[in-house]
């Protein structure tokens, strides 16, 4: 870690604007965290796998089943907007 930081920098670099006040009150709030970083990056993680998650996840999806869909008809009726088989929505994008 750099032994001066520069705070306004940061802010700059992350698009924000800080008043002098709250330059001084998140300089020492980020030295802590990039100190905690450092010591972080000391740590042997030779032969640790990467993960998203700390704990084992085994939610796997389940298979797709063929089955029997909900009658056409039935769709129909409580759709607000039908045509050709599909389920009408209002536009959500606009171009």
């Amino acid at each position: 870690m750099s032994d001066q930081l520069d705070i306004s920098k940061v802010a700059r670099l992350a698009r924000l604007k800080l008043s002098e006040e709250e330059a001084a009150e998140f300089t020492p709030q980020l030295a802590t965290v990039l100190s905690y970083i450092d010591t972080l990056n000391e740590l042997d993680v030779e032969g640790i796998e990467p993960s998203a998650h700390a704990k084992p996840v085994f939610a796997e999806p389940r298979a797709d089943v063929p089955g029997e869909s909900m009658p056409v008809e039935l769709l129909e009726q409580n759709a607000p907007s039908f045509a050709q088989d599909q389920i009408r929505v209002p536009r959500v994008v606009e171009s």
